[in-house]
Order: structure tokens, then sequence, then C-alpha cells
């Protein structure tokens, strides 16, 4: 199995709260673009529902949609997420969604986690295989 690490800029997040809780805390839905460097190079949009705690933690899952070239293959995976932010990072693990890649990353499985500091850089490590 193989390992990419590299980072992620957030280049836009619109993020809309669909259901304000008794206790101060919310749900929302976040659009999120990104742009992959390091051993993969390439464009992400990310979907995640956020359950925010009232003291500004919160839980989330989504799909994020990876366009890239990793170890010279080009193609398209889906990343099957689910994350915790602690006020200050956001951390989480990633699936490769099974039978999503397309193109050079047909056939791509694996798993990895990812770190971003309150700000618009994430890093990430994914275990994978293409095959």
């Amino acid at each position: 199995m193989a390992r990419a690490r590299g980072s992620f800029e957030v280049t836009s997040w619109e993020e809309e709260t669909y259901e304000e809780m008794d206790d101060g805390g919310k749900l929302t839905q976040a659009s999120v673009a990104q742009t992959f460097s390091g051993d993969i190079e390439g464009e992400g949009a990310a979907q995640w529902l956020m359950s925010y705690r009232a003291d500004g933690t919160a839980h989330f899952v989504g799909l994020q949609r990876v366009r890239a070239t990793v170890a010279e293959r080009r193609g398209v995976f889906v990343l099957e997420t689910i994350g915790e932010f602690d006020g200050k990072v956001a951390r989480w693990a990633a699936s490769v969604v099974e039978r999503s890649g397309t193109g050079g990353l047909r056939g791509l499985t694996g798993s990895g986690t990812f770190e971003a500091p309150d700000g618009p850089q994430a890093f990430f490590e994914l275990d994978y295989e293409a095959t």
C-alpha cells in the first residue's frame, strides 16, 4: 500500500444553518472547494453536514470529491468523511468510496486522516492502492 501526503487549501466555504437547536447548538451544511498539493495534485469539492454544540465544537460527516493526479494517474474519486472540530482544529478520517474512482484512478481504494488548524489549509495522509 502506498501513502500520499500533502495539503489542501480551502478556496471557498459556504455554510448555511438549516436548524437552530434549543441548547444553542445548530445544524449546518457547508459547500467547500479545495486545491490539493503534494502527492495528490488537483482540486476537490466537499459537502459537509455539521452538528455544532453550544460551545462551538462540532461533529461532521460528508462526501469529498477529488479530481486529481495520484502517482501519475489522473482521475476522480470520492472520500466519505467523518470528523470533529474542537474549536481550534478539525480532524477527520476518510475512506475512498468503493468503486468511485474514474479514469486512471479506477479501482482506487484506501483510507486516511486529515487535519485542519483553524484557517484555510489542511494536511492529509492517505494510504491507498490503485489497481
